[in-house]
């Protein structure tokens, strides 16, 4: 098993570090659990709120397989060797452990990694601010943009924000692992949910805000894509259409080819004005067929196209069938998703029992550190070379971490097809290079070189593989034909270079019914049941909007430090495969595991949820201004009674009981909010001790004191767009205090002479008839 030399011990629980923990067991790692006697709170937690008896719940049981369990302090100098044995300390308690716990641990075991999930950090000025992931929301733009305007913003259901967090705290933890291991000196990774929840939520809107002049934008901002989740005869179905020509043949496939020339209409600004005209000529098309008849048609003319999943549906659904996408849990003997990675020829760790509460106290044996290689402290993956094929969003996330952890990422375009993303631009095409202005594409390539070749030619074949058989790393996002195509198979590159990784992301797999299907992040929401569980119970569904690129992303990452962390011991590359589904169906597990273990279904109930009451966002005084309250447990309850001077509301004293009065709640806080602005609202509310937010834009968030305070948001000058307001990855490492971005997202081509001459040995001549031939290039063909 790949990580069988690491130990992790987990503090805390919760989503964020059992996911967090689950994925480094998975792996193989040893993972200890510390639970208060009893076990943790998720231990009894249902999302449907049905009677366990004495069984755990299946959330809890689909995250903690093949964990050991003990319970007591970790304060306590009993628990101090243990402490000190691990390799990896995940820490999720509400204020941290102590510093003096610590600061122990870490003076008799200097290579010890610490990583801390909170809310917000553990520094900066909002770092004890309360909070739920409901107003982290709020606070990173993610409900502001969500939901059709004639109704309040809508929150993304499922807790997305807890299982995001724990994909990047994986990772972040590996990373720094990987360091500890070559320097001997150990680190401390501070996850941020906030940061993550930017990262994945917001879409670098800041980004777009600056580059458009709009950092204020006017309210109301929030949509909901056309087309997207629409009704069909017997149901609904999820369409995605992000490319141009995927809209002009959705057009053609509800019979409006009159609009084909109509360029508002195709336009989705004045697609947005005319909603009500565009929905009833497509709803007059969907609601005519069912939503297999539907899908059918979609899919012959390659239109991103989804059934609506649900914890009761997803099982079922083709986009699974040929892949062994799901496995039974061995402790309750129901279907949860399957580990959201392969590597292929590696040993996989079979899934273990999941621990009763303390089972293993007392039985936890000596753990050897892991060996001090004795070099130098740097980032973790100074050194390694990866070859970036990547594009859109999932694949150039991932090799943006790679390359803000320290990677030299060589990203390759071509002139005939640059990355899409360039294309989704700031500046008309009548500004001179105007595809350089592409707020996703500036968000998601901060610290790479970019060269471009055509791999349609035998010559920029031929100049790729000589790039790859010098490499660490491949990494690609497209559908398996695409690299096959070019012959840039594993096959091929593997016997190139024995040691090389080859990370490949496609939407569906390398096998499978849906294999060659093209899947952008909609499509994921759709499918996995993201989207059932979002949006008002009276309207159709809604996409979450954001979460599965980066999701898929960071899943890729842990995967490929995996990888590298084995061929560090073997000498042996690996075929790395993550698919955007897999790893958005774990991210909607709990939906799955509650159906299949219970029989049921969690609501879609908008803003409300069975993790706090009362919640939701209420009006303030002032055109559009939302606050976003999420009362989470009896203490804070109770400071909201005496917030409002409501003694009426000591019947209330359960969340089962604030949940059943919610509708006169949600009136009551609604009254007292209404006069006020939603900043002195929120103040008064965190005065308290109670979770509050203004509902933010995302394009406020590039201001954002926090943000700022913490580096999250690292200013970096590019030569055609200017001073350009980079994202770097959502935790600091202690060791690297300056942050994380060196160099801005490059333009077209803008390292060819660099990479291909400085480096490959091409000479001038070379170069310029390469150039003349476009086989390489700095400007889109045809432009």
């Amino acid at each position: 098993m790949i990580l069988q030399h690491l130990r992790v011990v987990e503090v805390g629980g919760g989503i964020s570090a059992s996911y967090a923990g689950k994925l480094l067991a998975d792996a193989g790692a040893d993972v200890i659990k510390i639970e208060p006697p009893g076990g943790e709170p998720l231990r009894r937690w249902s999302a449907s709120g049905a009677e366990l008896g004495d069984k755990d719940g299946p959330l809890f049981q689909f995250l903690n397989t093949s964990k050991r369990s003990v319970t007591g302090d970790p304060t306590d100098p009993a628990t101090a060797d243990l402490l000190v044995s691990a390799d990896i300390l995940i820490d999720s308690t509400d204020q941290g452990l102590p510093p003096a716990t610590i600061d122990t641990a870490r003076r008799a075991n200097p290579a010890l990694v610490l990583v801390s999930i909170s809310p917000w950090g553990r520094t900066g000025p909002y770092a004890h601010r309360p909070a739920t992931e409901f107003t982290l929301q709020a606070e990173c733009g993610g409900i502001g943009k969500r939901g059709n305007p004639e109704r309040p913003p809508v929150q993304a259901g499922g807790a997305i924000g807890e299982w995001t967090a724990a994909i990047y705290a994986g990772a972040g933890a590996l990373a720094a692992a990987r360091a500890a291991g070559r320097s001997g000196r150990g680190d401390h990774v501070d996850v941020s949910m906030f940061e993550t929840m930017v990262m994945t939520m917001n879409t670098y809107a800041w980004i777009s805000g600056l580059f458009a002049g709009d950092t204020t934008p006017e309210r109301p901002g929030r949509t909901v894509e056309l087309p997207s989740i629409e009704p069909t005869a017997d149901g609904h179905v999820g369409f995605c259409t992000v490319a141009r020509q995927q809209f002009l043949d959705f057009l053609v496939m509800i019979d409006r080819p009159d609009w084909l020339e109509d360029e508002e209409m195709c336009g989705y600004g004045g697609r947005w004005k005319r909603r009500d005209e565009f929905r009833a000529a497509m709803h007059a098309w969907t609601t005519q067929r069912t939503t297999a008849e539907v899908i059918a048609e979609a899919s012959a003319r390659r239109i991103p196209v989804a059934p609506i999943g649900n914890g009761a549906t997803v099982p079922t659904l083709e986009a699974f069938s040929g892949r062994d996408a799901f496995t039974v849990n061995p402790s309750g003997g129901f279907t949860q998703p399957a580990v959201p990675y392969r590597l292929h020829g590696a040993p996989t760790r079979p899934f273990e029992p999941v621990p009763a509460a303390g089972e293993h106290t007392g039985q936890i044996e000596a753990h050897a550190a892991q060996p001090n290689r004795g070099e130098p402290a740097a980032l973790p993956l100074e050194g390694v070379r990866v070859i970036d094929f990547t594009a859109w969003w999932a694949g150039p996330i991932a090799s943006h971490s790679l390359a803000l952890l320290g990677a030299d990422v060589v990203k390759v375009e071509s002139v005939q097809r640059p990355d899409g993303m360039r294309f989704a631009s700031a500046r008309p095409p009548s500004v001179d290079q105007w595809w350089d202005w592409g707020m996703v594409f500036h968000g998601s390539n901060t610290n790479k070189r970019g060269i471009t070749l055509d791999l349609r030619s035998p010559e920029g074949v031929a100049v790729a593989e000589e790039l790859i058989a010098d490499a660490d790393v491949v990494i690609e996002n497209f559908t398996p034909r695409v690299m096959e195509g070019f012959g840039l198979t594993w096959e091929r590159l593997s016997a190139l270079n024995p040691r090389l990784i080859m990370t490949r992301m496609p939407a569906f797999g390398l096998d499978g019914a849906w294999r060659n299907n093209t899947g952008f992040a909609q499509t994921m929401e759709q499918l996995t049941g993201m989207a059932a569980i979002t949006g008002y119970p009276d309207e159709d569904p809604q996409i979450p909007r954001g979460p599965c690129d980066p999701l898929a992303g960071m899943h890729a990452v842990f995967a490929t430090l995996a990888a590298l962390e084995e061929r560090d011991r073997t000498g042996r590359g690996r075929l790395v495969e993550v698919t955007m589904v897999a790893a958005a169906l774990n991210a909607a597990a709990e939906q799955l595991v509650e159906y299949s273990a219970l029989g049921r279904q969690p609501p879609r109930e908008g803003n409300r949820s069975p993790r706090a009451a009362p919640q939701g966002v209420y009006p303030a005084a002032g055109f559009e201004r939302w606050v976003a309250v999420s009362v989470a447990d009896d203490h804070q309850w109770e400071a909201l009674c005496r917030l409002l001077d409501r003694p009426d509301w000591g019947d209330y004293g359960t969340a089962d009981q604030r949940r059943a009065a919610a509708d006169a709640i949600d009136a009551g806080l609604a009254e007292w909010i209404a006069p006020q602005t939603d900043a002195d609202a929120v103040a008064q509310l965190l005065d308290a001790g109670i979770p509050a937010s203004v509902v933010v834009l995302g394009a406020e968030v590039g201001s954002h004191p926090q943000l700022l305070q913490r580096s999250f948001i690292e200013p970096i000058d590019h030569p055609v767009c200017g001073k350009v307001p980079a994202a770097s990855l959502p935790f600091r490492f202690e060791s690297a205090p300056d942050g994380w971005v060196r160099i801005p997202a490059p333009t077209l081509g803008q390292h060819n002479r660099e990479v291909l001459g400085g480096e490959l040995g091409l000479t001038d001549e070379e170069l310029a008839e390469l150039e003349a031939r476009a086989i390489i290039g700095t400007r889109p063909a045809g432009l």
